[in-house]
């Protein structure tokens, strides 16, 4: 028979501190009544996993025509929603094929506070900057930056008591916190879509390895920590008598999990350990070497999402944002064969080529998304997987990156929203394309977002109410 635990549960050793998957073993009957209640209220089906949700921020848009798939408009009657077989991937989004029925396409929303009104060019900064927050920051290049509170801070507010980390903030490339990036608005709109308030940006981690020190080490025994890293031991060295200790109290089904868990995580330790390795320093001379980033983009992408699955499985946060890179990034991606700055490329005024290569970025991005979804769905909880208890936003505050619009933005809605967990019917179910009708704000969506996740509100933002998820 399996011992009851506690969900905060900690393996720990010498200046770390590690968490446990969900285990079936977690769920004791009284806390698991309250939990219902509180769901049913806010309307989710009631399951044994709490409600994770991620927002993963794209740069400078998409090429639209090869995004949204055809036979399709952007945008419909309101609320409404597509059935399962009315669409076909387009060219940009065929990566999903193999996770399509996790993934919801979702059209129509619209970025107000990202437009000029009223504040000249700029349209970069604001779209990473009221992507999250549903307000217009103040045009300035100074320190009087002015912005709003964003939705996966609301969101921490609520659910982050119950985790040790309220929320997570990961980047793939590092930005500026000051001076001028675009038209004169501050780097730091440019730079981040987390804020905690108005004029305080969460900052990001961008280093893997420091990635996951965040999530497993122990910040008040750091020079312990720091030995570990030198010796090249694993964390699960530290706490391997602990947890031999623990496996003689479960059940079979949570050691299988266990050890599962256990794999991923050596794994993940050997790959960052791999990169800080072979991390070779960059072509401009004034910038420093990189430690622990893969010199591949796809595998530093690869790895800060497997960070976040990871940190979803242990139930380190279940708020978490992912900038994969900033708005107005000028990288190049040579290994899918492009040399070209993305944010050059996008305004490519119709050049064909230069169009065909913006395409194959984004289906780029669209393919690291899919493999994260993937990894989610592996991922066994409950009845289900990590998947059915998660709601993943992925797309960007630009709809095409040449016109610099803000309507019909490219988004993706992925995950049941909870109800797998417990063996129910998950809350949002995939595979559709969801119409809303043109001009509804993003921040609608988020309040959908929310009351899956059990902190419902009645307004944030520029909202009208809430997306009809199905």
């Amino acid at each position: 028979m399996s011992t009851r635990l506690s969900r905060r549960t900690m393996l720990r050793g010498v200046g770390v501190s590690m968490a446990l998957p969900w285990l079936e073993c977690m769920a004791p009957a009284a806390r698991a009544a309250t939990r219902c209640a509180s769901a049913s209220a806010a309307g989710a089906v009631c399951g044994a996993a709490p409600v994770r949700l991620a927002f993963v921020f794209m740069p400078n848009g998409v090429n639209y025509d090869a995004w949204l798939p055809r036979g399709a408009s952007a945008s419909g009657a309101a609320g409404g929603v597509g059935g399962a077989g009315e669409w076909a991937l387009s060219p940009t989004l065929e990566p999903l094929a193999p996770v399509r029925g996790r993934v919801n396409l979702v059209t129509g929303l619209t970025l107000q506070r990202a437009r000029a009104n009223g504040d000249g060019p700029g349209d970069h900064a604001r779209s990473s900057a009221s992507f999250l927050t549903g307000q217009q920051a103040r045009k300035t290049a100074g320190n009087d930056i002015k912005n709003g509170v964003s939705i996966d801070q609301v969101a921490a507010a609520e659910v982050g008591r119950a985790t040790r980390l309220p929320s997570l903030e990961l980047g793939c490339e590092h930005g500026p916190s000051s001076g001028n990036c675009d038209s004169g608005y501050s780097c730091a709109y440019s730079s981040n879509i987390s804020w905690r308030d108005e004029a305080t940006p969460m900052a990001k981690i961008v280093d893997p390895s420091a990635a996951f020190e965040r999530l497993f080490g122990d910040a008040t025994q750091a020079a312990a920590a720091q030995e570990r890293l030198a010796r090249r031991q694993s964390i699960l060295d530290f706490v391997l008598d602990q947890s031999r200790a623990l496996r003689s109290s479960l059940g079979a089904a949570d050691t299988r999990k266990l050890d599962q868990y256990e794999s991923s995580v050596r794994e993940v330790e050997r790959r960052i350990e791999r990169a800080r390795a072979e991390a070779a320093p960059p072509a401009l001379p004034d910038m420093p070497a990189p430690q622990g980033v893969p010199e591949k983009i796809s595998e530093h992408m690869d790895l800060m999402f497997d960070l976040l699955a990871l940190a979803f499985r242990t139930d380190s946060t279940r708020v978490a944002t992912l900038m994969l890179a900033v708005d107005g990034s000028n990288r190049a991606f040579p290994e899918i064969g492009v040399r070209d700055g993305h944010h050059h490329l996008s305004h490519h005024q119709g050049n064909a080529e230069m169009i065909e290569k913006i395409r194959r970025i984004d289906r780029f991005h669209v393919e690291r998304f899919a493999r994260f979804v993937a990894a989610l769905e592996r991922m066994p909880e409950g009845e289900g997987s990590v998947l059915d208890n998660c709601l993943i936003m992925f797309g960007g505050g630009i709809s095409d990156g040449n016109k610099h619009n803000h309507e019909d933005l490219p988004i993706l809605l992925a995950g049941g929203g909870g109800g797998g967990g417990g063996g129910g019917v998950a809350t949002v179910p995939g595979g559709r394309l969801i119409r809303t009708a043109r001009e509804t704000p993003l921040c609608n969506l988020y309040l959908a977002m929310l009351a899956r996740a059990g902190c419902p509100r009645e307004r944030f933002g520029d909202s009208t109410g809430e997306v009809d998820l199905g």
